[in-house]
């Protein structure tokens, strides 16, 4: 078991006895993040799609985190594609096809003035997710041409994975800059640090969660729903340690480092709101030839 993988376990060991206690707990928030790189670069490739679903419960949501961990959770689901460039003609120096399925336990709370999130997620991947079937049977409609590259995707298993983030808040005239550190071990095992600033009512008392593809902020607990656009920005960078999205004797391997920026701008009225993102990535894997930009929608509406 590699360092990262013990000190995230560690850290999860630290969850108090009573994390699954039979305290009252409703529904705070949902929040959802649809990430497409046809809404970005307009080309389907790469980190080509996913969405993102969660659902936050917990005895109160008073505007800010609770100084114990396990009394906010959330419970988290991904569907996430990943491709080569070209799904009709296989390519030796491009990666492989990727599908992928998370389901996570998460706690958020505040240790120290820090905001703190620790979790766990099963990542289950290759044909039994089922995502190159739903894929193919889409190119088949839309009479786009069979694909040729799934009988080489990456094999069916299931990765515990590890996951936390610390983040601190300071706050500015009319906006707010969050620096952060990530640390995650499983199917891909990586630390990262970045930031994020906004401007705007967007986070102000509000509960955010971090997109894992992208690293957009999304909302799942609102706050004090101030009505306006807000503007969000932010890059982080990662040192990959391993992943389990490349096979050994590839041409294409997992780099060591990886970037990402990111902006995005949000909506809210009386009854809906809207959210439109991009981001841009940076080189994934040793033989990719560019970076690419997706983008990412959110809309809601109360009737």
């Amino acid at each position: 078991m590699n360092k990262p993988l013990l000190a995230l376990c560690a850290l999860l060991s630290l969850l108090p006895a009573s994390f699954a206690a039979a305290q009252d707990r409703v529904t705070l928030g949902w929040g959802r993040l649809l990430t497409n790189d046809l809404l970005g670069d307009g080309r389907d490739r790469w980190r080509t799609g996913s969405y993102t679903l969660s659902r936050v419960r917990g005895p109160a949501w008073g505007g800010s985190l609770p100084t114990g961990a396990g009394q906010i959770l959330e419970f988290r689901g991904m569907g996430e594609t990943i491709a080569p460039a070209d799904l009709l003609v296989a390519n030796p120096d491009d990666r492989r096809f990727v599908g992928a399925l998370t389901f996570g336990l998460h706690t958020h709370f505040d240790w120290n003035g820090f905001d703190t999130s620790l979790g766990g997620n099963l990542v289950i991947t290759g044909p039994q997710t089922g995502a190159s079937d739903f894929q193919g049977n889409v190119h088949d409609l839309l009479g786009l041409g069979e694909p040729k590259v799934y009988g080489a995707q990456i094999d069916d298993a299931i990765y515990p994975t590890a996951v936390a983030e610390m983040g601190k808040r300071f706050a500015l005239p009319k906006g707010e800059l969050r620096p952060f550190v990530e640390a995650q071990a499983g199917v891909e095992t990586f630390v990262r640090a970045g930031a994020d600033l906004s401007f705007g009512g967007f986070t102000h008392e509000s509960l955010m969660l971090r997109d894992g593809p992208t690293g957009q902020r999304y909302r799942a607990v609102s706050g004090s729903r101030i009505d306006g656009f807000s503007m969000l920005v932010g890059g982080d960078v990662a040192q990959v340690f391993d992943s389990h999205y490349f096979e050994a004797g590839d041409a294409a391997q997992a780099t060591d480092r990886r970037s990402r920026l990111r902006a995005g701008m949000h909506w809210q009225g009386e009854r809906a709101e809207a959210f439109y993102g991009l981001t841009w990535m940076g080189k994934e894997f040793t033989t990719q030839p560019e970076s690419q930009v997706t983008g990412s929608v959110n809309l809601r509406l109360q009737f």
